[in-house]
This record gives C-alpha cells, sequence and structure tokens, in this order.
C-alpha cells in the first residue's frame, strides 16, 4: 500500500492511534501516570493479544520491541515466543463452554504452565490471563487470573496500576488489532468497486 495516500480512516484517527500507542508504551512526560508493569512486560501482554487476534502487523511490530526491550534490560535467555504462543493457545479455550470436570483440569493445566512461564518473568502469566480475560470479556478467566495476581501484590496501589497497566494494553491492542488485521481486506473491497484512492 502506498504510504503516501490517505489511511481510510484519515489521518487523524491514525494520529490518535499513534498517541495512545505512545501513552500505552511509552508514556508522554507530565501528562502520564507512571507505569507499574515494565516496558517488557506490556510487550509480552501485547504479543499474546496479538497472538490471539491473529495480527501479523501487530505480531511482528510487538516481537520486535520484546527483542529490544529485553536487549535493554539484559534479561536471562528464554524461548519466550514459544511459551508466548503456548499460553495464547492455553488462553483460546473459553472455560464457559467447558464442563465443570473440564475447567477444573484446565485450571490445574493452566497453574502448571503458569509456573513455567512465571518462572522466567514473575506474574506474567496473570497478566497474560487476565488481558485475555478483558479482551474475551471472560469473567471466570479474569476472576481466577486476578486471585493470582492480587495474592502476589499485597499492596493496593501497586495492584490497582499493574490492572491499569494490563487494562490500557487491551484497550490499545483491541483497536489496533482490529484495524491492521481488516486494513487489506477493506482496500481489497473496495478496489472490486473500483474505489484506488483511500
Amino acid at each position: 500500500m502506498n504510504k503516501s495516500r490517505t489511511p481510510l480512516l484519515g489521518w487523524a484517527f491514525n494520529d490518535v492511534l499513534n498517541e495512545l500507542h505512545q501513552l500505552v508504551f511509552e508514556g508522554v512526560p507530565g501528562e502520564s501516570a507512571p507505569f507499574e508493569l515494565s516496558r517488557l512486560e506490556r510487550e509480552y501482554i501485547a504479543y499474546v493479544l496479538a497472538c490471539y487476534y491473529q495480527c501479523d502487523h501487530c505480531l511482528n511490530f510487538h516481537g520486535h520491541a520484546i527483542k529490544t526491550a529485553r536487549s535493554k534490560e539484559k534479561v536471562a535467555d528464554w524461548n519466550w515466543r514459544d511459551d508466548l504462543i503456548s499460553a495464547t493457545l492455553f488462553l483460546h479455550l473459553d472455560g464457559r463452554k467447558l464442563s465443570n470436570i473440564e475447567w477444573q483440569r484446565w485450571l490445574k493445566t493452566w497453574a502448571d504452565f503458569a509456573k513455567h512461564i512465571n518462572l522466567r518473568h514473575d506474574g506474567l502469566a496473570n497478566y497474560l490471563a487476565y488481558a485475555v480475560g478483558i479482551a474475551r470479556n471472560d469473567k471466570n478467566l479474569m476472576d481466577n487470573a486476578f486471585a493470582c495476581i492480587e495474592a502476589s501484590i499485597p499492596d493496593n496501589d501497586r495492584l490497582k496500576y499493574v490492572i491499569r497497566d494490563i487494562d490500557s494494553v487491551v484497550v490499545f491492542m483491541k483497536a489496533a488489532t482490529s484495524k491492521n488485521r481488516s486494513d487489506s481486506t477493506i482496500i481489497s473491497h473496495l478496489k472490486t468497486r473500483g474505489i484506488e484512492d483511500i
């Protein structure tokens, strides 16, 4: 797509989306509250949401951002990509569609897998689950993830800001992934009517 063309939703919308990205991932001095979660934690959440929403553009963007953040933070080696994709596989399963016995088994299996991720990055598995729960409006998943998060964070202010950071990533990613996944289809549809200049 020619970058000089006006985006379908217009430059103003793109500017707002870019500003929202800056607020969620970088912050704006004097305007944003400090982040509780690190940039790397927020990027991990974004990557799982990109997997969940199947947005290749977002996967590439946030995958690169993770590599950059990991390099800056000098964190231990970890096959994060495979583990985050595995987490997405777990979290795709909607517990509301399971029988009680299946849900109980899912909770046990997820808890075992979450320990593996949390050994690499403390609390991350629960943040991922809470984010997908918000995105899907899945109260069961949110309840379970929140119980784990609150058990690990005794300070109420820190808990509030962790949840705020997770929620802000979800809000941004839902908008960005929807836009990035659907743009090419919309453009293709319009071209069938001879509409090229968008």
